[in-house]
């Protein structure tokens, strides 16, 4: 499983969790605070100009968020309509991946992080433009509220 933050411009983190990891508000934390140190090292500046996260956050996450600074989109939980990720980055990512196959998670591991660096910065863009025009369209439909 990996975590996958991405932007306009790129992804500044993907996080790969070995088998058997179960993700929760503890280990979740623990990538947020990776997120951070990525953007402060990859998007000198990003930081100061504030962060928007689109996502469903409760209790131990929403407490670091908070204390990072950092704006919320709030979107319904399971919501494949208004996750870039879902509706855009992974399809493509799928096209990628159909009938490669690996001989460990570390050359799977390296095969995706370089098909996200190479994959063009039109491609990023493009995606947080199809969100903007999903997420105006669910709003004034009054579908999230």
């Amino acid at each position: 499983m990996a975590n996958i933050f991405w932007d306009r411009k790129g992804f500044p983190l993907v996080d790969f969790m070995s088998k058997g990891i179960t993700i929760n508000a503890n280990r979740y934390c623990q990538t947020l605070r990776k997120l951070r140190r990525a953007i402060q090292t990859k998007g000198r500046g990003m930081l100061s100009g504030g962060i928007v996260l689109l996502h469903d956050t409760a209790g131990a996450t929403q407490e670091l968020l908070d204390k990072l600074g950092w704006e919320i989109y709030d979107h319904p939980p399971y919501s494949p309509d208004l996750a870039p990720s879902d509706f855009h980055l992974f399809l493509k990512l799928k096209v990628f991946l159909r009938g490669k196959r690996f001989g460990s998670d570390e050359e799977l591991e390296n095969a995706v992080t370089t098909w996200l660096n190479e994959l063009a910065a039109e491609e990023y863009d493009m995606g947080i433009l199809k969100l903007v025009e999903r997420y105006d369209k669910c709003l004034n439909l009054e579908v999230i509220m």
